[in-house]
């Protein structure tokens, strides 16, 4: 993160401020003065649209949510309003650069933060942007939240999410998706381009293989956070923030061209494809269903299942991931093998920078640096031993050899045996955590685990493993490096506009009575004269005209230019015709 946008954190919202470094580096400035006129009327109009649409469509909770969380119709929200706003109902809110990878999106969530796009898509794409923007972000997502239930299950899918185990395969796709998503929103990019793009993320979908714990996940998040309907499969009303960021595909969505289907675990299972309008969506009675769905699919997931299983998923990632065991004891590293016995874990090796914790807070003097090459240890029970190690208070662990000072040597179930001279031992409330060995050997059968010249070796306490999920236990001490991408969003210039966009600014000084009336007829001469094609100006000038006697036939004028418009370029006659529908609703 960039010192200026650290120091625009607002101070005042909590929630923002308890974000930990890590995800902190994700944050831009907002850049609220950047926005030009043009971007403001393009916020003004799908906002307008929206509501106009969704007050009969949307989950009741949205139109009061605009309001609960500092969103106006008229101009694009600044952060930091938004900021005082959600800090009345425990959330904030951060600008990032387009698509971040979804575990740190999801941890935003977990620390109840709403991710917001900085840049807001071009009038060329009023409709439908494949690029996150501040309309999707703010307007889709922030307004539901009011309902509390539904900010419990935004913040709780965020949680379980931080702890879903990605592949290789996943991050590859994210980056083609990120990849097409700015080319999309780029002006100028060769339609050879695009294609490409859109080949190589189609390419990455096919090859995904076995979906991993985010990948399914994922797909939970877009059927509801994203893509969700509510109520009954006959009479569903809207709460995804996709859907209510586009009104195009709002109203698409409940027509009969789109399958309902009932929302449940089995949702996890169906792929989506965010370059078009989807052809099923499901509908959850109530928020109360989402947050069961939920803790059902957590139940299967490496964090709360362990055990081989988990520890499988996390060595196929190759990513960092901790392993918890049944002391308490918390691993973080890459996990390069593991060693089984009659089914259970007998040997973890980790290899490259690891660390220990307990509840999440390193261990002092058993950080990254430390265990700078890697870690290994044995777990399950000693031989004969009815009771675990952790368990073991002071007699049980010297009848079994393991006193600070004297020589050692412990056979383990699996056959893995460790001898040395115990250095010292650690507890945490009351259980065994770890050993440490002098001048130690470790082995299983011919196999050499561990060898003196290598230095003390670190033994974790533990019978079994209990948890393993995504990421180190400690992030901000273990200084995980987030992967932030490197290819940043194309802003776009008001190059050969700039004309376009002062005639824009005048409008909206009309509107705030900052200019009087009288500019209305100047206003439309010059767009008339010298932007021909622009059809969102004269339709703003039309909804001014109409409101003011004097102006009918100025209105009418007006009405014919945009009706005649829309003859000519069917592509806009959808736009022109919601926007003359607003204006006389609203008269």
């Amino acid at each position: 993160m960039s010192r200026s946008a650290a120091e625009s954190l607002p101070k005042s919202n909590q929630a923002v401020v308890n974000l930990p470094r890590h995800l902190q580096q994700f944050v831009v400035e907002q850049g609220w003065e950047r926005y030009t006129p043009i971007d403001h009327a393009v916020w003004r109009y799908i906002m307008c649209q929206n509501v106009r649409f969704l007050r009969h469509h949307a989950h009741p909770s949205y139109l009061e949510g605009l309001a609960k969380t500092g969103i106006a119709l008229d101009r694009i929200p600044r952060l930091e309003e938004m900021n005082e706003a959600l800090g009345r109902i425990g959330w904030g809110a951060v600008t990032v650069d387009g698509f971040i990878p979804p575990a740190a999106f999801m941890e935003f969530q977990a620390h109840r933060v709403l991710v917001i796009a900085a840049d807001i898509r071009q009038l060329e794409h009023i409709e439908y942007t494949p690029a996150p923007d501040i309309v999707h972000e703010a307007a889709g997502h922030a307004p539901i939240i009011a309902d509390a239930t539904y900010a419990e299950y935004l913040r709780r899918i965020g949680e379980v999410g931080a702890k879903a185990i990605s592949s290789r395969a996943d991050w590859e796709l994210y980056e083609a998706i990120r990849h097409l998503s700015i080319l999309k929103e780029a002006p100028g990019v060769p339609p050879t381009e695009i294609d490409a793009a859109q080949r190589l993320v189609e390419e990455r979908q096919a090859s995904l293989g076995e979906p991993s714990e985010m990948a399914r996940l994922s797909r939970l998040h877009w059927w509801t956070v994203e893509y969700g309907l509510i109520g009954s499969l006959e009479g569903p009303k809207i709460y995804g923030a996709g859907l209510l960021s586009s009104i195009g595909e709002a109203q698409h969505c409940l027509t009969d061209a789109v399958a309902k289907l009932p929302y449940t675990l089995a949702a996890a299972d169906v792929a989506f494809d965010i370059t078009t309008m989807q052809p099923q969506l499901f509908v959850s009675p109530s928020f109360e269903h989402l947050l069961a769905v939920l803790e059902e699919f957590a139940d299967t997931m490496a964090f709360r299942r362990g055990g081989l299983e988990g520890l499988a998923r996390a060595r196929e990632s190759g990513a960092v991931a901790t392993v918890q065991l049944s002391s308490g004891l918390q691993i973080s590293g890459v996990l390069a093998d593991v060693l089984a016995d009659d089914g259970r874990p007998a040997y973890l090796l980790f290899h490259g920078p690891s660390a220990l914790a307990v509840a999440g807070k390193e261990l002092p003097g058993h950080g990254k640096d430390y265990h700078r090459d890697g870690f290994g240890t044995p777990l399950g029970r000693l031989e004969g031993e009815s009771l675990p190690v952790e368990l073991m208070g002071e007699h049980d662990l010297h009848r079994v050899g393991i006193q600070v000072g004297r020589l050692a040597r412990l056979r383990f179930s699996s056959g893995v045996t460790v001898e040395g001279r115990v250095a010292t031992t650690r507890r945490h409330q009351g259980q065994l955590l770890l050993v440490s060995f002098e001048e130690c050997t470790v082995r299983q059968g011919e196999r050499m685990l561990f060898r003196p010249e290598w230095g003390n070796f670190d033994m974790a306490v533990g019978e079994r493993v209990t948890s393993v999920f995504a990421g180190a236990a400690d992030k901000d001490a273990y200084e995980q490096p987030v992967l932030v991408p490197r290819e940043r969003t194309i802003k776009v210039g008001l190059e050969g506009r700039q004309q376009l966009a002062e005639l824009y600014g005048r409008v909206r000084a009309v509107r705030a009575g900052e200019l009087p009336s009288q500019e209305l007829p100047h206003l439309w001469q010059e767009v008339r004269r010298r932007w021909p094609e622009d059809w969102l100006l004269p339709s703003d000038l039309y909804e001014l005209a109409l409101d003011r006697a004097e102006y009918a036939p100025l209105a009418a004028e007006l009405r014919g230019h945009l009706e005649s418009l829309a003859q000519r370029r069917p592509e806009l006659a959808r736009l022109i015709g919601n926007a003359l529908a607003a204006a006389e609703e609203a008269r």
